[in-house]
């Protein structure tokens, strides 16, 4: 079982560092970005759940770029 839950806590926290990386590369204001950062920090999972449903997203390229000649 220690194997178990040694396991899912690397795998959350590469999930946490990326979510952490993804926010910071965001568009978003600066303090919006350490909300997300401390909330993902300070609650792991629950911070990562919720930034996946609504948090900022990363640097994407604007779809008007796909449509210059």
């Amino acid at each position: 079982m220690d194997m178990f839950g040694g396991i899912f806590g690397l795998i959350i926290l590469a999930l946490d560092i990326w979510a952490i990386v993804s926010v910071v590369r965001s568009d978003a204001s600066g303090g919006k970005k350490v909300l997300w950062v401390l909330l993902i920090a300070i609650l792991p999972v629950l911070g990562l759940i919720l930034w996946g449903l609504m948090g900022p997203r990363g640097n994407h390229m604007d779809d008007r770029t796909h449509l210059k000649p």
